[in-house]
């Protein structure tokens, strides 16, 4: 019964969403609304169960001393602290909790996509090594896009950027297009299996 109440829940709710998706009837729209606003309360709930997971597993990794736990301690310290500023002083842009942000976070965030950029130069490397028709496609459209877009694109030749940026808007975009199908399509196998009862994972424990 643990796992087949919230399995008849999940399809149950599952099959009215998308039914009422199709039909633009003020109920069926008054009833999404209403659960849009459930969903809201449910993940107030999932943070706090998310939050208690964290403070669990960090506390856990420096009870036993595992590797890296002095990360674990300020992290814990970190999260404590700007909970509690937030909610003495408030969020106000001009408050302590925002200056604190823009001012360590913000930068922290700017210094990790900054060392992300010599990842992305070594794998742009490997997979511009024209080692085969994709690969020499890739480098060929890659070395069209860059220089097209560089100032010095269009001495060139005066329709170099314009064909760099057709580049971008056809052939790139065609691609990107059929990315995201894919992507959809497997979003919606995931949904139906999920609704199904098809993929249990969601559930936790074992089968």
């Amino acid at each position: 019964m643990k796992r087949k109440i919230p399995l008849g829940i999940c399809l149950i709710m599952g099959i009215m969403m998308i039914i009422q998706f199709f039909i633009p009837h003020p109920v069926s729209l008054g009833f999404a609304s209403t659960i849009y606003k459930w969903v809201i309360v449910l993940m107030a709930f999932a943070l706090v169960l998310a939050i208690g997971n964290l403070i669990r597993h960090h506390t856990l990794k420096i009870r036993k001393r595992k590797e890296d736990w002095p990360y674990s301690i300020v992290t814990l310290f970190g999260m404590t602290a700007m909970a509690v500023i937030g909610l003495i002083w408030g969020v106000d842009p001009d408050s302590l909790y925002q200056r604190i942000f823009l001012n360590i976070l913000a930068p922290l965030g700017g210094t990790m996509f900054a060392l992300l950029a010599y990842y992305m130069a070594s794998a742009a490397y490997r997979a511009f090594r024209a080692r085969s028709l994709e690969a020499t496609l890739l480098l060929i459209s890659a070395f069209i896009v860059m220089i097209g877009f560089m100032p010095f694109g269009q001495y060139v030749h005066t329709r170099f950027p314009a064909f760099a940026e057709w580049v971008m808007q056809v052939p790139n975009m065609a691609s990107q297009r059929g990315i995201l199908l894919g992507v959809a399509f497997g979003s919606i196998a995931t949904a139906l299996k999920i609704i199904l009862g098809i993929e249990r994972s969601w559930l936790g424990g074992k089968e």
